[in-house]
């Protein structure tokens, strides 16, 4: 894993058990809750989230999404990168909103792309989008690109090329 940027946005692959601290209170907040997993999912504790995060690295690449701040980056949330999803999740309130997300996705199709190197055919990546109307810009934004895809209710599926 590498660390991907986009100028005060960056993506840096997680350090255990250092940013689970940093991911407790996302993991904490109702309105993070409801939209990656569903309405009446209980907090989160340090566990959790490191069973949470141990699969998704069993499975692809994470990240912890930073901002910068002046000369500090910022811990603001995570996101993975599969072939069975791509979970995002902007953990703090006063970067919800932002294009942040948006941001995010870029950068995750142009390491999917980096990863897929010069195989013949297409790779596929499943995202999943909450059905909230500032969520659905990332559909927006990827319908727009020249790749194969398609959308099932909250599903994006992606084909890269």
């Amino acid at each position: 894993m590498k660390v991907l940027s986009d100028n005060e946005l960056r993506l840096r692959p997680i350090q255990l058990p250092e940013d689970l601290t940093a991911a407790l209170p996302w993991y904490r907040d109702k309105e993070v809750l409801y939209y990656s997993e569903g309405e009446g999912t209980l907090p989160y504790d340090l566990k959790t989230i490191e069973r949470m995060y141990h699969y998704l690295l069993e499975i692809g690449e994470l990240y912890i999404i930073e901002f910068n701040q002046g000369y500090e980056w910022i811990p603001i949330g995570d996101a993975a990168l599969s072939k069975r999803m791509i979970p995002i999740v902007i953990g703090s309130k006063d970067y919800r909103g932002r294009g942040i997300g948006t941001r995010v996705i870029s950068l995750l199709i142009k390491r999917a792309k980096e990863l897929g190197g010069t195989k013949s055919g297409s790779i596929k990546y499943i995202i999943t989008i909450s059905p909230r109307e500032k969520c659905l810009k990332v559909w927006d934004l990827l319908k727009r690109k020249p790749n194969g895809m398609k959308r099932e209710g909250n599903t994006i599926v992606l084909f890269l090329i």
